[in-house]
């Protein structure tokens, strides 16, 4: 009866195996199904956190097994069975060895991992393909292409192509696909807070002579919320603004757009975005409608979502 019972549970196991290997996913496509509540991030860098995510949970699920196994075996096997008190030890040196060098190795272990996974998010590369300088102020946000800029006879000639947010419109931060991009963060007034929650990461803009620098690099093309996550003052919830990653031909169109449009039109942001075929207003996040007697009679004119000029 034993062996009958062995022989059933290799079978299962053999077909269970077998169900995995004949589904066809890898293992890089299984570790990103385990994702164990982590979401699902846009860029090289929210990627690479996910996989520290994934096996550090993978790591402690093995733990809990193995301290579960270990509790109910103790119960089943040293159950109380009559009066007879059982046999007393006061020390054990192989256990006590074994439970303080084993978590060491697991702390290690994940403190290793973090490093990395951490020094590979704050890396900065000596040239990263697109920089761009992210001003926040109370409560708005100003982007400036550091490597574009105004030309001929235009006002700003010689400085970065920039946007900037007003009352009616989102500012919107325009990058390419597969390319590094430096964000370098300037604070006018108080700290800030530049997150995007699809990339899995945020970083204070404080006021500061050195500003704070990261990088990332966007895998997917889309349109993506980004907020101000420092309490700054009376609008701070309104302080938001949106990420559009674009294919690199019209990620530069449009910053050529800008150029020809020039820095003296406040409108340049809707009008470039109109001239490559996008929506010129903001998809994921609407603007805060400034008029106080907004309950009875909006007079502001908020962004349309129209696409016609």
């Amino acid at each position: 009866m034993q062996r009958s019972t062995r022989s059933r549970v290799s079978r299962l196991a053999l077909l269970a195996g077998s169900t995995v290997l004949l589904s066809g996913c890898s293992a890089q496509q299984w570790e990103t199904k385990l994702r164990f509540g982590w979401p699902t991030g846009v860029t090289h860098q929210a990627d690479r956190m996910r996989t520290l995510w994934t096996w550090s949970s993978v790591a402690a699920l093995v733990v809990g097994v193995i301290v579960w196994g270990l509790i109910f075996w103790v119960c089943a096997r040293y159950r109380k069975k009559d009066d007879v008190l059982p046999k007393q030890t006061k020390y054990h040196l192989p256990i006590e060895v074994a439970y303080t060098i084993a978590p060491f190795f697991i702390i290690a272990g994940l403190f290793y991992y973090t490093a990395v996974t951490e020094n590979y998010v704050d890396k900065l590369s000596p040239n990263p393909d697109v920089t761009v300088q992210v001003d926040a102020f109370k409560w708005n946000w100003q982007f400036e292409y550091t490597n574009q800029k105004y030309q001929g006879t235009d006002p700003a000639a010689g400085t970065p192509v920039s946007t900037v947010g007003t009352s009616t419109e989102i500012p919107i931060l325009v990058l390419p696909i597969n390319k590094s991009v430096r964000i370098v963060e300037v604070s006018r007034d108080v700290i800030h807070s530049f997150w995007v929650p699809e990339f899995l990461f945020k970083r204070d803009v404080i006021p500061q002579k050195k500003p704070n620098q990261f990088e990332f690099t966007a895998t997917k093309i889309g349109h993506y919320v980004g907020r101000c996550a420092e309490l700054c003052g009376t609008y701070h919830s309104q302080m938001n603004f949106e990420v559009r990653v674009l294919s690199d031909s019209d990620y530069q169109k449009y910053l050529d757009a800008l150029t020809s449009i020039g820095s003296s039109d406040p409108a340049r942001q809707s009008k470039a975005l109109l001239a490559i075929g996008q929506d010129r207003c903001a998809t994921t996040t609407h603007p805060f409608n400034t008029d106080r007697n907004h309950k009875t009679a909006s007079t502001t004119p908020l962004c349309p979502v129209s696409t016609t000029s």
